[in-house]
């Protein structure tokens, strides 16, 4: 009877053994299956545009960032605002917001809060036209460096917006992305809608904006910025699926890749590679920050077509011969 029991419990065990032996072998079926952008998206950077929802007031330490930039930016646009805007809330930038509070007839705080920014917005929103008819196979192209967002309509422009984009040390993100969520009355400084991009190093939107004055400029903590009346057009048209590509000029990355890049890893380097690979006519598909196995392909196939090793990764030797072939160094040098 013993020993009966002893190979029962063994049994038990052994049965135990193999359903987590076959439920960790599913698990890591799923995993694979599984695109990683969605598995990358809980490590997500918050959007850098949530910080700009900050009531601002004079406090000790005092209150610093971007917010406060762009506040003390619209005060001197409207001569309130005699300093530096050098992004900190101090005594003058205070004394110019009581001084606008009082010129609007509002209670003079000196404290910032949403309707101080909608009443530094007046009058910089644009004439309101009436809505185009929603074309039929919509995408969105972004040129940076024309400050432009233009709806596509196959291969033609449809109608195109102003927006303002991420200052030099906060980016938009270059690329080919797609929209993934979309909502409603976002508020404060993403206005009046939001649109998530599939970046895979940070949460990055088309949304409206409490600050029309900086449609036009590089103001933005990466995000593209429109007026809320464009905005809210764009949405209507734009699902969630739309593609988006994001472009500048290739040399506007040149210098952001320092590492060797290979399968799995993303960033805006990857996209750079990326882009390099479709310039020389070596397309990866999407120029979309992931190092996956059709960037792999294309790599190895760059370097088999030039006589680099075939290692699928980009070295600092592929880099730099992707690079001459692209005629970054040329372009460089005439700048």
């Amino acid at each position: 009877m013993l020993q009966e029991r002893e190979v029962s419990i063994i049994a038990g065990h052994l049965d135990h053994s193999i359903r987590k032996i076959i439920l960790t072998i599913f698990v890591l079926l799923l995993v694979s299956l599984v695109s990683p952008n969605i598995l990358f998206a809980s490590g997500k950077l918050p959007c850098p545009c949530a910080s700009y929802n900050r009531e601002l007031y004079e406090t000790k330490p005092r209150m610093q960032g971007e917010d406060v930039w762009e506040l003390q930016n619209r005060l001197k646009q409207l001569g309130l605002f005699k300093g530096t805007c050098d992004g900190i809330y101090g005594k003058k930038t205070a004394a110019a917001v009581r001084s606008f509070q009082k010129a609007r007839k509002q209670p003079v705080t000196g404290k910032v809060v949403e309707a101080t920014w909608e009443a530094l917005g007046e009058g910089c929103e644009p004439v309101s036209t009436p809505p185009a008819e929603p074309p039929e196979y919509v995408s969105i192209l972004i040129d940076l460096e024309k400050l432009t967002l233009t709806i596509m309509e196959g291969n033609h422009p449809f109608k195109q917006f102003p927006v303002a984009i991420g200052k030099p040390s906060t980016p938009s993100p270059i690329g080919e992305w797609k929209i993934t969520s979309k909502e409603y009355d976002k508020g404060g400084a993403f206005g009046a809608r939001w649109m998530g991009l599939n970046v895979p190093w940070g949460d990055y939107g088309i949304h409206g904006t409490n600050r029309p004055w900086s449609i036009g400029s590089t103001a933005s903590a990466g995000c593209i910025r429109m007026f809320n009346e464009d905005v809210v057009q764009v949405f209507e048209w734009a699902t969630v699926g739309t593609r988006v590509k994001i472009k500048a000029p290739l040399t506007w990355l040149a210098g952001s890749c320092n590492r060797t890049l290979k399968d799995g890893v993303c960033g805006p380097d990857v996209v750079y590679a990326q882009l390099l690979l479709k310039e020389t006519g070596f397309n990866p598909y999407y120029c979309d920050g992931w190092y996956g196995a059709l960037t792999e392909l294309a790599v190895q196939t760059y370097q088999l077509h030039t006589g680099l090793t075939v290692t699928g990764k980009v070295d600092e030797e592929t880099r730099h011969h992707l690079e001459e072939k692209a005629g970054i160094f040329e372009t460089q040098n005439q700048h």
